[in-house]
């Protein structure tokens, strides 16, 4: 349950430290989804399937770097209005791609691969090592995207002025434009990536709104981690945590209220995000436009 967060949320973590706030994951993670779903049944194969969305979710954050970087319109009103375009846009797709039953339709799709060996360790091997190319993709991208954009490195030092001062920035020769747009659009394709892993690798289908709010979870995971690598993957892990309870609590003889354990991820995110687990600073310049000096 936490693979698509933590593929969503490692470019995400990124993009805020540049200084773009991308409410519209939801939007692109429903995108990748409805893409990567079309393509594996026009192709019959799951591969076609993930290039799709890979490409839908690079289009959808163009448009959304277009808007926030280049236009300079308010980020956090774009990436709502994105999300509603998404679902509508994606829930009219299906009905005309799909007809009315597009959740009961298979799709091709990937299967698990057992890491020989690995996958015997009690409790941690089944989590870990049977998983789909997608989900082994998740856990390799977020751990070279962790070192390859440490502080301690040249390109975090980049992302992390840009996010901080880009007038300082680009008076030191940076250029802020390219960075923004470079980490928007690797939002866009981890985000299309966590959409088409649950299309594609958890259920083989496609559904209306099948993300339901993962997307802005992956938002709040970054907040949570304190926009750094690892605390964001602890955050991913007890959101996932707190998502799959609803579906392991019956089978542990844990009578608890359905609704309340649908609800119980967005409670931790909400107490994640009140300072209730420590205080953070975001990036100085986080939303804030910008605009070359003259």
């Amino acid at each position: 349950m936490a693979l698509p967060l933590l593929l969503a949320s490692s470019g995400e973590l990124l993009s805020e430290r540049a200084g773009v706030l991308n409410l519209s994951v939801e939007g692109m993670m429903l995108t990748g989804a409805f893409a990567g779903a079309v393509g594996a049944d026009a192709s019959g194969s799951a591969a076609v399937g993930v290039l799709t969305a890979v490409v839908a979710g690079l289009l959808f954050a163009a448009l959304q770097a277009l808007l926030s970087i280049t236009l300079r319109a308010d980020q956090i009103v774009t990436g709502i209005t994105a999300n509603a375009l998404a679902l509508g846009a994606t829930t009219y797709g299906a009905r005309l791609v799909f007809g009315d039953g597009a959740g009961a339709k298979t799709l091709p799709g990937l299967d698990p691969l057992a890491v020989p060996l690995l996958h015997e360790i009690p409790v941690l091997g089944p989590a870990l090592f049977e998983q789909t190319l997608l989900g082994y993709l998740a856990f390799a991208l977020a751990l070279a995207l962790a070192l390859a954009f440490s502080r301690r490195r040249t390109a975090g030092l980049a992302v992390d002025a840009v996010g901080e001062d880009a007038l300082s920035a680009d008076r030191s020769g940076l250029p802020v434009t390219a960075i923004r747009y470079g980490t928007v659009l690797l939002t866009g394709v981890t985000s299309a990536l966590a959409g088409a892993h649950l299309a594609l690798s958890e259920v083989h289908a496609f559904s209306d709104n099948i993300t339901g709010g993962i997307g802005y979870l992956a938002v709040v995971a970054v907040i949570a981690g304190r926009w750094r690598a690892w605390p964001t993957l602890l955050a991913c892990l007890v959101f996932g945590l707190a998502q799959s309870l609803q579906f392991a609590a019956p089978a542990l003889g844990l009578h608890l209220s359905a609704p309340l354990l649908v609800a119980l991820p967005y409670v931790f995110a909400l107490l994640a995000v009140s300072g209730l687990v420590g205080r953070s600073r975001a990036p100085s310049g986080l939303t804030v436009p910008f605009v070359r000096a003259s």
